[in-house]
C-alpha cells in the first residue's frame, strides 16, 4: 500500500519522467484505449517508462492496455511535437474507484501537458455509425453519478463542464478528417460504470436521452481534466452495436477484435489529427 501523499507520488512520478526523458516536454498527451495503441508505433525518439516506475500511475489488469508511458515525437510541418501516450487506463470498474486515473493526469499537467486526446472503444447507439466507425465526442452524459473528486477539499472540486470537449479542438478535427476522407460522425458519450455490458432496456433509455455512444471510460478522465486546466478532445471507436441492435453477442474479445481490424483507419486519423491540433 502507497502511504504517500497524492502530491509527493505526483511529483516522484514526474521526476522520474524528466530523468528518463530529459529535455522533452509534451504538450499533447493522449490515453489510448483499445485498438488505439498503434499509434505508438509512429512515435520518433520514444522513451519507454512501465507505469510500475511511476508512483502515481495505476497498475493495470485489463487486456488490451499496455501499462506503460511513452514520450516521443511527430512531425507537425517543420516542428515536432513532443507527445506523452498514457498506454492504457485503469477503468472505475476495476475497484469502484471513479479517481483511478487522478495521479496520471495530473502528473502530465505538471510535466507541461496543456491538452488531453482521449480515445476508448465504444458501443454505437444510432444504427447509422456501424462498427468500425469514429466518432468525435461532443459532450457526455454521467449515466454512473460518480466522480473521481468526491474527496477533494475546498472549491476546486465545482468543475465547469460546459464545453468540456474543447470546440475550437474539435473544429480543428473535423476539418483533419475532411481533409484525409474520414467519415468522423459527432455525438454524446454516455458513461456506464460496467463492467458488464448494458441490457436492451438500458440501450433503449440511453437513446431516449440522447446519446450516440456508450462505454465505461473517459467521463471520470474527462473532468479530472478540465479541473487541472486540460483542454479535452474525445474520440471513440465504435466496435458493436448496443444491446438488442443486432444479434451479435457481445463481449470484450469482441471488442478488442473489431478495434484491431480498425486500427490502421484509427491510426491513419491519428497522424493527420495530431499535426493539425493547436496546441
Amino acid at each position: 500500500m502507497n502511504l504517500q501523499s497524492p502530491q509527493t507520488t505526483i511529483e516522484q512520478s514526474v521526476t522520474h519522467i524528466q530523468k528518463c526523458a530529459p529535455g522533452r516536454v509534451p504538450r499533447l498527451a493522449l490515453i489510448l484505449g483499445s485498438g488505439w495503441d498503434a499509434i505508438a508505433d509512429l512515435i520518433e525518439d520514444p522513451v519507454d517508462i512501465d507505469y510500475a516506475e511511476l508512483p502515481a500511475f495505476p497498475r493495470l489488469s485489463v487486456a488490451g492496455h499496455a501499462g506503460s508511458l511513452r514520450i516521443g515525437r511527430m512531425v507537425r510541418g517543420t516542428n515536432p511535437c513532443e507527445l506523452a501516450l498514457l498506454r492504457g487506463r485503469e477503468h472505475a470498474y476495476e475497484t469502484g474507484d471513479a479517481g483511478a486515473m487522478k495521479g496520471a493526469i495530473r502528473t502530465l499537467a505538471a510535466l507541461g501537458c496543456t491538452t488531453l486526446l482521449i480515445t476508448n472503444a465504444a458501443g454505437s447507439l444510432e444504427p447509422s455509425m456501424p462498427p468500425g466507425s469514429l466518432m468525435l465526442i461532443t459532450d457526455h452524459l454521467n449515466m454512473a453519478q460518480r466522480t473521481p473528486l468526491h474527496d477533494e477539499p475546498g472549491s476546486t472540486r465545482f468543475v465547469d463542464m460546459v464545453g468540456a470537449y474543447d470546440p475550437k479542438l474539435r473544429e480543428q478535427a473535423q476539418a483533419a478528417a475532411t481533409s484525409a476522407g474520414i467519415v468522423l460522425h459527432q455525438g454524446v458519450f454516455a458513461w456506464m460504470l460496467g463492467p458488464q455490458f448494458e441490457t436492451p432496456a438500458e440501450i433503449r433509455m440511453l437513446r431516449l436521452l440522447g446519446a450516440q455512444a456508450v462505454g465505461m471510460s473517459t467521463v471520470p478522465e474527462t473532468i479530472l481534466a478540465r479541473q487541472t486546466g486540460l483542454r479535452v478532445i474525445g474520440l471513440s471507436l465504435l466496435t458493436n452495436l448496443g444491446a438488442g441492435m443486432s444479434s451479435v453477442s457481445l463481449s470484450h474479445a469482441h471488442t478488442l477484435n473489431t478495434a484491431q481490424a480498425s486500427a490502421s483507419e484509427m491510426t491513419r486519423f491519428l497522424s493527420v489529427l495530431i499535426p493539425a491540433l493547436e496546441i
